[in-house]
């Protein structure tokens, strides 16, 4: 295999949205009560690594018609022609293949559950239904915040409170993350088919509301880490200031010359905010027990 085709099987995982998704499972993991062993840490991240990408490049398989419509995504290798859809479908299947069974059998059952429902969700339910609803959005939010959830069970073995809400951060980031895409992206979907709020009527203003909204309860939930003992001092103070900070420029979307600059700042601004937010949560979390 050449080097220009493992880079192109490499780009079918979608490495930097793999990536994130990896730190979101490590960050469960270290927030979890007692200490892994470090061979299971390994097994867990390799596995989450490999059901992403799996989900990934069956997403791509499915989705080839109409990223070949859209400027961000026709160069990919199978709008581009540079793969057979055929390998590309085989390397995806291959990988679910392998991931499911590793974190079903070495890491826990749980884990292997929570991550077979969320490949399932993103390629057969969420992947289809964006061609037909802008609901789709809140469905895909599902398979992209279950990640935590199999970092802590892989160490609990079972769903508790904490882990909760570390899904619900992660459900609640991605609304206003992906609406700020489409705001600034509304030309392209809506060439390639795809059904988001700002092309529907009355839809951009919904959509920049929706981002006030669920920013509002993104910082809500983000604090209660700190009474359940999860998140100490600098956490909370950090929580509360980036949080009010994204906010803040979240609502200034609702003025009326808010354009395309704001949304593709708000898209920049809501990943900072994540990695800020997780980073000093398992930075200054509470003691493990």
């Amino acid at each position: 295999m050449t080097a220009a085709a493992m880079r192109d099987y490499v780009q079918l995982a979608k490495p930097r949205i793999t990536t994130l998704v990896v730190f979101t499972c490590a960050s469960g993991l270290w927030l979890a009560p007692g200490r892994l062993p470090a061979r299971k840490v390994l097994l867990t991240l390799v596995g989450t690594v490999l059901i992403v990408a799996a989900a990934n490049v069956l997403n791509m398989y499915l989705e080839r018609d109409t990223d070949a419509l859209m400027k961000r995504t026709m160069n990919r290798p199978l709008p581009a022609g540079r793969l057979d859809p055929q390998l590309a479908l085989r390397f995806g299947l291959a990988l679910a293949a392998v991931s499911v069974p590793l974190l079903t059998f070495a890491v826990g059952p749980l884990p292997g559950l929570l991550a077979s429902v969320a490949l399932v969700s993103y390629v057969l339910l969420y992947t289809p239904l964006k061609r037909h609803t802008a609901a789709a959005l809140l469905v895909g939010a599902v398979p992209g915040a279950i990640p935590p959830l199999i970092g802590w069970t892989a160490a609990t073995e079972s769903l508790d409170l904490p882990g909760v809400l570390l899904f619900a951060v992660m459900f609640l980031w991605q609304v206003p993350h992906f609406l700020a895409i489409t705001l600034f992206r509304r030309e392209e979907y809506a060439r390639a088919g795809l059904v988001v709020t700002p092309n529907e009527p009355g839809g951009e203003r919904e959509a920049r509301r929706n981002i006030v909204r669920y920013s509002v309860a993104l910082v809500a939930v983000s604090l209660l880490f700190v009474p359940l003992g999860f998140g100490r001092g600098f956490y909370f103070a950090t929580a509360l200031l980036s949080g009010l900070l994204f906010l803040g420029y979240g609502i200034r979307g609702l003025r009326a010359d808010a354009g395309e600059r704001w949304a593709r700042k708000e898209f920049l601004f809501s990943l900072v905010y994540l990695t800020v937010l997780f980073a000093v949560l398992m930075l200054d979390h509470g003691p493990r027990t």
